[in-house]
Order: structure tokens, then sequence, then C-alpha cells
């Protein structure tokens, strides 16, 4: 191989040139990138015996990259979802490897070929208005990467009170607080660094929360309102399942689905679909206006004759 099919180099030039400079991804692309192969050079690490910067593009042939999906399933509990987000992080980086090293092309293809999993798509998981914590993050929808990317200068807590930020697609969109979420905002910045570029939720370190930070709070504050909400035990809590408890608060209130698309930053309102299907309630109310099985269906009649007026307008 040449020197330029060095593994570590390649790395680099995958994030720096083709993601940074070509595509001009968004930060939370290079994150997820980043994510995915910092699992993976640690799963490397421990299985081959190597640092990072002495694997070899050979290494990560079809049946370790297997194994690597495999861990993340079985060792580390992923959902499908995760392993296939994942996966495409690879899938992009052998992509930019096949033409970059053209010596390399059976390895690529290979590798390219390894199928997103197919998985059963369950009803999504909300809270109920009993079971609400971490009032901001399930009033306002927002992504945990545009909760964790919240600086002072995005809140404004004055009349017309809202949060900006940058979503998906650097698409910038303004939301609503209502009164509860400035209250609260209100004297959690007391605490907090004023400076315009301080984050809002910053960390240990003052600098912005990580998404395992993120997920480790939500878990600590779960099994605390579990001891005054019983049914919370019985419920997984992750940062997105708060997001979809914001589209279930909208949707249950008479919201149209595309102010909901709108108010998440959805690409489109067929995304918003699922959460028709995971609205019990509603699915009852409809069911309340069809006509029992075995009752003749009769045309409606007034009994008052007031009423019989106006109906026969």
């Amino acid at each position: 191989m040449t020197r330029h099919s060095d593994f570590p180099e390649l790395v680099q030039a995958f994030f720096t040139d083709r993601l940074l400079r070509q595509r001009q991804a968004s930060p939370e692309t290079i994150a997820g990138y980043r994510d995915a192969f910092r699992l993976l050079l640690r799963f490397a690490a421990k299985r081959l015996k190597k640092e990072p910067s002495k694997l070899t593009l050979e290494e990560l042939d079809t049946p370790f990259i297997g194994e690597f999906l495999e861990h993340l399933e079985g060792e580390r509990s992923n959902s499908v979802r995760t392993r296939n987000a994942r996966l495409a992080a690879i899938h992009s980086f052998f992509r930019y490897v096949s033409f970059q090293e053209p010596s390399c092309a059976d390895l690529c293809r290979r590798v390219l070929a390894i199928p997103s999993k197919r998985y059963a798509r369950r009803p999504i998981a909300y809270l109920t208005r009993e079971e609400v914590l971490l009032v901001v993050a399930i009033q306002t929808g927002l992504r945990v990467s545009e909760l964790i990317c919240l600086q002072r200068q995005d809140v404004m807590l004055g009349r017309g009170a809202h949060v900006h930020c940058t979503g998906k697609g650097r698409k910038q969109r303004c939301t609503p607080l209502r009164k509860e979420a400035v209250k609260l905002l209100v004297a959690w910045l007391r605490e907090c660094s004023s400076e315009p570029h301080a984050s809002v939720f910053p960390g240990s370190r003052g600098g912005a929360l990580s998404r395992d930070a993120v997920e480790r709070l939500v878990t600590r504050h779960r099994h605390t309102a579990a001891r005054c909400c019983p049914s919370l035990k019985r419920k997984t809590v992750t940062p997105h399942v708060l997001r979809h408890t914001a589209a279930m608060e909208l949707l249950q209130h008479g919201i149209d689905r595309s102010v909901i698309a709108l108010w998440l930053g959805h690409e489109s309102v067929e995304t918003t679909q699922m959460y028709l299907h995971a609205d019990l309630r509603l699915k009852e109310q409809a069911l309340a206006r069809i006509v029992p099985m075995g009752v003749k269906p009769r045309r409606y009649r007034p009994d008052d004759q007031l009423l019989a007026f106006l109906e026969g307008l």
C-alpha cells in the first residue's frame, strides 16, 4: 500500500477534506460521525490490541465491521436505528476511500455491501402530563444537539419569550416559551455566566454538556421523579422521549400537524404522522363516532321544533 493509504491519514482527511471542506457538513453531522469513529477505534484497540494510530485499513475488513456492529447491539445495547447510523458513517468513509485509493476498491466494495438492518417500528414513547420532567426540554421539543448548543444570546426572556436555535440542515427557528419555562430559566440563568456565548446548560467545566451527560441527567431525574410518579418506573426515558412528549402535547391540544412539524423543525409534515399512531385517545375518539355493529344506522332527527326548523333551512 502507498503512504497515502495509511488509515490514520485517511480518517483525518475524511473529516477535514471531505466533511468540512467539500461537504461543509453541519456540526451535528460532524459530531455524529466523530462518535461513530470513536466507538470503532476503541473497539479496534481492544479487539486487535493495537493503538488507533497504528491500525491499517485492511484490518477493518467486512468481518471486523460486522463484529463491531454486533458489539453495538449486544454489549452496548444500542438500538437498530443507532447501529444503522454508525454504519452510515462507516459507509461514508469507505466511499471516500474508494475514490482516494483505487487500490483499496475491492475492500471498500465489500464494506459498502454491508446492509442496514431492518427493524420493526414500535409505537413511540412519550410522557403523560403527570410524568413530565425537565420542563424546558419538553416544552420546546428541541433535539439534544440543539439543547446543548444553546447560548445565553439565544434565549429571550422578556415579552415574546423564545429560544433561537440552528437545527438539522442549518435551519434556524424560534420556539416560544410558556410562563413556567420562562420562570425556570430566569432562576437557572441567575446561577450561570452572563456572557452572550456562554452555554445555557453548562457542564462541570463550564462548556456545553455532552450527549452522554444529558442522557445521564435524564436517567437520574427519572429515578428521582419515579418516587412520586410510579408509572415512570415502567418507562425507558431518553432525551428523545422528551421531544416526542412535546409533539404529543401539541397534538392532544388540537394543533395541526403542519404546525407541529414547523415547531420541531421536521423536514416534512409526514414525519409527524407517527404521533397520530401513538395517541390512543385519538383512536378512542374516532371509535366512539362509529355506529356499533348490529345497530341499524338512521338519520338524525331533532326532537325540538326550533331545532327541526333550523335543520330544515
